[in-house]
This record gives structure tokens, C-alpha cells and sequence, in this order.
């Protein structure tokens, strides 16, 4: 175990302890998890400090398992909740290197570091894999932070994982460690392999170089942590949680954890609906029954006549912009929609750029959503001139072509950004169709101090129309469950 222990939590070396000891330093670790965003309740609290009394806390691996399983509900939260846990319980405090092996990084005879030897040496713990070699990756990260990414900044010694990386350049090496890993170099030419033993090769190649980078990630943030304090890296170097990711800013990997929580999200809405429905079983109160029967109790309306509720599930419509620069959002919001699809009598979709077309026919149930979104966007008439998004040109369509889809029974839900390129906002169109629907609300992915700016008409939509922000899937979620009608 390096200096410092697992549960090392100065600020620097030599600094003064946590106060309140190990029951305090945990609560401060599950503080730390809710301001990410991760739900701890005070019973998962003590449910984690009793795992910690029964665990060996010098062995980090068994702690964090522990604690994982005693603290998180969702294994979405998981990347968040291991960021964290490595900077309230550390490696180690310091520089990590171990007298035992040599980890110092490879010079020449002039005393300046040897990038090429350095190199070579990744490659061979790269290609080897094993535990051992895993080990001495990591120390040897620690050592390439502690020479090559430190830097004198404004508040002392600081951290750069870019530059740590600069002059070794891994993601150069992928050939080398795919040559190692098939047996290339062993045999001393290229032999030939399956294209199986080949795609297998390359896809543990570039995750080995993923993983190493993630290693001199993490202790960069480890050693920063110990100059800015872990609460100031926090709260730049932890990942977000799926659902606060901004739509408009996700990643395609953020976008595709986004995708795996439609399901969950979905189900949880549904629920909400049915307990919606089950409290208004009873219906409004019917004033002229009720009158009426309080003629035998001297006018007095003690007994409270109520009219037969209606069973019928509500109609939507959804009407959502795919161009590019929204696409993310709406995509999120229609798997949303495909799965909500049981808690409506019907749903219609459609889908414009620059002009409407009806898409309903690519969400069949049991459809593919990706092949369905794929097949929308190739086939769909979305496109009329030049590919821009139109808002006004849209909802003119619409009114046009398909304004007998919206009755005094649907619910109109409209997704996108307003941002129409300086055209016609066209507020007579959609102000027609507000005013037939039952309830008619727009989902903006944009933050509402942008809703005007630039060529955003978002503004003008909303004196017409009920606009609300949904930057995130976790506000999309409270913005849908209040908006559903029951």
C-alpha cells in the first residue's frame, strides 16, 4: 500500500487529518455524492458506515465495492460515484514512488528524459496486461505526472494531464501494442490472422491505451486535489451523471448513456401517471346535482354530488425539429415519447427541418428506435429548399396538410430551440393550433436566458405557447411528469 493509506485525507502532506475522524470523513464523502447529483438518503449512510466497520480499510478495492453497493441505486451513477471515491480516499498522499521498484522514467547520457525508451516501455506494460504489469502502469503514470505534467501556476505546484501526455503522444502506439498482442513481433514478421482474432486485437489495443490515459486522468486529479483541495476538483474533474447531461453540449458517449435511461425514465413517468389517474377516479363535482339534492337539507349542500370521470386516455401529438443542432434532444425525447406510448390512445409524430412530414409510421411498437430515427431522416420529406431549420414554413405545412390531426382532445407537445434562422416566425399558424388543442406546451433544450438572442424566435413563440426549458434529461423528466394530461 502507497504512503497514506486509502484513507489518507489531508490536503497536503503532512497536513492535518479530516475532523470528526472516519464517521465524518464518510459523511463528507456522501455530501460530495449529492452535489453531484447522487441520491443518498441518512439509511444508505448508515448502511455504508457499517460496511466500513467490517471491512478492511487498507484493502481500496474491497472499500469501494463496499461502499458502491451500500450508497448507489442506479449503476448509471457509478462513473461519478468512482471519481469521487478516489479523491476522499486516495491512493496515496504525494509523490507514490515505491523504493522497492524502480519507477523512474528512462534518461539518456545527457540526463534528459528518453521519450522513445519511455514509449517502448508503455508499449511492453501495455501489451503484457497482467496484474503485475497493471501495477507498474501505475506507477509509472504517477511518476510521468510527478516530472512531466507538473507546472509552477499561481497558487504553487500544479497538474496538467495534458501535458503529461504531450510529448508520449499514446494514442501513436496503438499499432505497436496491436503488433504485441497478435504475436507479431515474437515471430519477427507480420503473420496473417482472422479478421475475428484481428478486430478483437484492435479493440483491446485502443482500450488499453483508453485505460492509461484514464490512469494519468485520475492522478492528476489526485495530486491537484492535494494543492486546490478535493471540493474545488470536484466540481470541474468528476463526470456527470447521465441524466444532467446538457443536450445540446453531450458526447456521443454521453448521448448513447442518455439512450440506456429512456427505459428506467419511462417507467417511472408511467407510474406517476397511474397515480394520477387513481386520485381523480372520483371526477369534478357537478354544482347542479348537487343544488338539487340539497333542496331535502334546507339548501344546504351536504352532500356533494360528482360526475362520472372519463376513462379515455389522452391524444398526442408531437411535432419536434431534427436538424442538427437540436437532434440530440429530440431523438432523447422521442425514445421517451415510443415508451410513454401506452399511457395515450393514440400518438402522432412529426418531424421538420424546413418542412413537416407525418413520421408516425417508422415508431411502430416494436420497432428499432435507431433504425427508425435512421430510416426518418432518409425518407421523411423534411427537406423543401435549403435544409435550415423554418419554423414558420413548418408550422404553415402542418396547418396545411395535417391540422385535422389536432383535436380538442390532444396534446400537442412541440420540441426544439425556436432558432429560425432570421426568417418568418409564422406566430398565426401555431397560435391556430394552440388554440384547438386540449393542452399544447414547447420543450426547449436552450437555456431561457438565450430564448431571444441571435436569430432564437424563441421568445415570440412563447407569448403564443407555454415554453419550457429542458437542458437535461433530469429536468426533462419533471417538466414531462407535470405536464402529462391525465
Amino acid at each position: 500500500m502507497a504512503a497514506g493509506g486509502p484513507l489518507a485525507s489531508r490536503s497536503k502532506p503532512g497536513g492535518p487529518a479530516a475532523p470528526h475522524g472516519l464517521p465524518g470523513h464518510l459523511v463528507d464523502f456522501v455530501e460530495a455524492l449529492r452535489r453531484r447529483g447522487v441520491t443518498v438518503g441518512p439509511s444508505e449512510t448508515v448502511d455504508a458506515g457499517q460496511v466500513m466497520s467490517v471491512l478492511d480499510l487498507l484493502d481500496r478495492e474491497s472499500l469501494r465495492e463496499g461502499l458502491a453497493c451500500a450508497l448507489l441505486r442506479r449503476p448509471t451513477h457509478r462513473p461519478t460515484f468512482d471519481a469521487l471515491f478516489e479523491l476522499w480516499f486516495p491512493a496515496a498522499v504525494g509523490s507514490r514512488a515505491d523504493g522497492a521498484i524502480d519507477t523512474s522514467l528512462p534518461r539518456n547520457a545527457k540526463g534528459e528524459i528518453d521519450y522513445e525508451a519511455l514509449r517502448e516501455l508503455i508499449v511492453e506494460l501495455l501489451t503484457d496486461g497482467s496484474p503485475e504489469a497493471i501495477e507498474l502502469t501505475e506507477l509509472l503514470t504517477a511518476q510521468m505526472v510527478e516530472e512531466l505534467g507538473q507546472y509552477q501556476s499561481a497558487n504553487g505546484p500544479s497538474f496538467s494531464a495534458y501535458q503529461a501526455l504531450r510529448d508520449v503522444a499514446p494514442e501513436t502506439l496503438l499499432k505497436k501494442i496491436l503488433d504485441g498482442l497478435l504475436g507479431n513481433q515474437q515471430d519477427g514478421e507480420a503473420r496473417t490472422t482472422e479478421s475475428y482474432e484481428s478486430e478483437v486485437a484492435k479493440r483491446t489495443a485502443a482500450q488499453r491505451i483508453a485505460d492509461f490515459r484514464k490512469m494519468i486522468e485520475k492522478e492528476t486529479r489526485r495530486r491537484s486535489a492535494e494543492n486546490l483541495g478535493k471540493e474545488r476538483v470536484a466540481s470541474y474533474g468528476v463526470p456527470r451523471l447521465a441524466e444532467e447531461v446538457d443536450f445540446l453540449r453531450a458526447s456521443d458517449a454521453e448521448l448513447t448513456a442518455l439512450k440506456r435511461n429512456v427505459t428506467p425514465l419511462a417507467r417511472l413517468l408511467a407510474s406517476r401517471l397511474a397515480v394520477r389517474r387513481s386520485r381523480n377516479r372520483a371526477g369534478s363535482i357537478d354544482l347542479r346535482r348537487t343544488l338539487r339534492k340539497s333542496m331535502s337539507t334546507g339548501g344546504v349542500p351536504i352532500d356533494l354530488v360528482q360526475r362520472k370521470p372519463r376513462r379515455a386516455r389522452p391524444e398526442l401529438v408531437v411535432m419536434c425539429d431534427v436538424s442538427g443542432s437540436v437532434a440530440g434532444f429530440s431523438h432523447f425525447t422521442l425514445l421517451l415519447v415510443h415508451a410513454l406510448r401506452e399511457q395515450f390512445s393514440r400518438v402522432r409524430v412529426f418531424a421538420f427541418i424546413d418542412t413537416t412530414d407525418e413520421v408516425t409510421r417508422f415508431f411502430d411498437a416494436g420497432a428499432d428506435l435507431g433504425s427508425a430515427m435512421s430510416r426518418m431522416i432518409r425518407e421523411a420529406d423534411l427537406v423543401g429548399y435549403d435544409g435550415h431549420s423554418d419554423y414558420g414554413n413548418a408550422f404553415g405545412v402542418f396547418a396545411e396538410r395535417f391540422t385535422q390531426s389536432i383535436t380538442s382532445r390532444t396534446s400537442l407537445l412541440v420540441l426544439g430551440d425556436g432558432r429560425n434562422n432570421y426568417r418568418d416566425p409564422n406566430l398565426e399558424a401555431l397560435a391556430r393550433l394552440v388554440s384547438v388543442a386540449k393542452h399544447a406546451h414547447w420543450l426547449n433544450p436552450e437555456p431561457r436566458g438565450q430564448w431571444g438572442t441571435g436569430d432564437s424566435a424563441a421568445k415570440a413563440y412563447n407569448e403564443v405557447i407555454s415554453m419550457h426549458e429542458c437542458r437535461s434529461a433530469q429536468q426533462l423528466a419533471s417538466v414531462v411528469a407535470g405536464l402529462l394530461p391525465v
